[in-house]
């Protein structure tokens, strides 16, 4: 059976698990505490960094974007890079858009301050980080405001990475509570069809020890 090494509160790991859903490959989940050192994750990623896939074969991937090329190549059904040359450079600028500066700006400030520093260190946010986050998410909702009013989805026609790392990282601040949902209406609008999806089923299911999600995380019709 394919496992796969993650952890609820890494985006990286959320977005694999959501391009697996799409793909409809069955797995298994071993979940890694990534602020604890382990054994058998240095064994598998010497970054000792989450996620890492151990196909079928034994084959293993590790780095959230090699997992991501790896599934698309060898299960090509529902391509989710995308159809064209430049149908998969888009989707690859924003996927990076997502994973990286949204993530450093956005998620990191807000998530990863009253999620992951509560678990892995039972401390309180830091209310500068907060703000931080709070100020750059505007940016970031206002561009995929603009990509949507030109696009479907965010990075052309189709449902794409673009679409699953821009979900698994916004979904993390909704479960904070902190998604100004009301200004962005577009942005919700777009987020609802992702959330809807039966890939996104598993992510609902996520908990966190001692911090439960507000309400509108699990809700469809929000």
């Amino acid at each position: 059976m394919r496992l796969l090494y993650h952890h609820p509160l890494v985006a990286s790991a959320r977005k694999v698990r959501l391009v697996l859903g799409e793909k409809r490959l069955a797995f298994e989940e071993r979940v890694i505490e990534p602020w604890r050192e382990n054994e058998d994750l240095l064994g598998l990623n010497p970054t000792g960094e989450l996620p890492v896939l151990v196909d079928e074969d034994d084959t293993v991937v590790s780095d959230q974007g090699a997992i991501v090329e790896y599934l698309d190549e060898v299960y090509p059904d529902v391509p989710l890079i995308g159809r064209t040359a430049r149908d998969r450079a888009e989707a690859r600028r924003l996927a990076a858009w997502f994973d990286d500066k949204f993530h450093w700006e956005v998620t990191q400030h807000i998530a990863g301050e009253k999620l992951t520093r509560r678990v892995s260190a039972n401390a309180a946010p830091d209310s500068r980080a907060l703000r931080a986050g709070r100020e750059n998410i505007q940016l970031h909702l206002q561009y995929i405001t603009w990509l949507k009013e030109r696009r479907s989805w965010l990075a052309g026609d189709h449902l794409s990475i673009a679409d699953l790392s821009a979900a698994a990282n916004i979904s993390l601040v909704d479960y904070s509570g902190d998604m100004p949902w009301e200004h962005y209406p577009e942005v919700k609008e777009w987020y609802v069809r992702v959330k809807s999806r039966p890939s996104f089923r598993a992510l609902l299911k996520d908990t966190v020890p001692g911090v439960p999600p507000m309400p509108v995380y699990t809700d469809l019709d929000f």
